[in-house]
């Protein structure tokens, strides 16, 4: 982490998991495990079910509440599609986009995560934009070309000044809900090489305040270690999210002075 540039931010990906009537308990159990957050913004990415229930629950912890998606139009004829300006009368402030998950199993592409990156942008909320690759690609020794193209990819059309809105969040699809994680090294690797992207696009200034999340299955055993690496900002979390006291040991992590 390096804090006199850019923020921390820990963000939990609950996925399709947790119902409204469960947030409460959730909000409760992690605001007696937290205290006082100084060093770290703490985000919660819900099922759009839940979005109403968190931004009232997680309200006085200062906890943001962001969507795990977004359509890439304003509105119109796309049922069951939710809009970003739903979304920001809501009150919700980030929105995950191009999850691998969505690209996997719902046919997402480079350009739909770059239009949802500037549908969000445009209504002032921040996306949380997911770029990594498979294990048939970093056993061939593709990952830095691979990650180089999804980063280009979503921000194409993107002006400076609203780069500080945006974060990316490095997940390794073969480190995703398998158990296994990328080394320190390795995510250290990839996320300096993502910066160096940002760098190469709209110089050093800029590349220096976005924060680069490790989405790769950090839990609370891990995150101290990987967090230390200073091209890591945060995490992007998803199993330890649903249990509050993995998710506070997380956000400890991150609260170190």
């Amino acid at each position: 982490m390096n804090r006199k540039y850019r923020k921390t931010v820990i963000a939990g990906n609950w996925k399709m998991n947790k119902t409204p009537s469960q947030v409460k308990d959730f909000a409760e159990s992690l605001k007696a495990l937290i205290g006082r957050v100084k060093w770290c913004d703490i985000v919660i990415c819900a099922p759009f079910v839940d979005l109403p229930a968190g931004i009232r629950q997680f309200k006085d912890l200062h906890v943001g509440v962001g969507a795990q998606n977004v359509s890439e139009h304003p509105s119109g004829a796309y049922t069951g599609e939710v809009s970003v300006e739903m979304l920001r009368d809501l009150g919700v402030k980030y929105v995950i986009v191009g999850h691998s998950e969505r690209r996997q199993y719902f046919g997402e592409t480079d350009d739909t995560v770059n239009k949802k990156v500037l549908a969000v942008l445009e209504a002032g909320l921040q996306p949380i934009v997911c770029v990594g690759e498979s294990l048939d690609q970093r056993d061939k020794g593709l990952t830095l070309d691979f990650v180089s193209c999804q980063v280009k990819a979503a921000l194409a059309g993107v002006a400076p000044e609203k780069m500080r809105k945006v974060i990316f969040a490095y997940e390794p699809i073969w480190a995703i809900g398998t158990g296994r994680t990328a080394t320190a090294h390795q995510a250290a690797e990839v996320c300096h090489h993502i910066r160096a992207v940002i760098r190469s696009i709209y110089g050093a200034r800029v590349a220096r305040s976005v924060t680069i999340q490790y989405g790769g299955s950090m839990n609370d055993q891990n995150a101290y270690e990987l967090l230390a690496q200073p091209d890591i900002d945060g995490g992007l979390i998803g199993g330890a999210s649903l249990v509050p006291e993995k998710f506070a040991a997380i956000i400890n992590a991150a609260n170190q002075e």
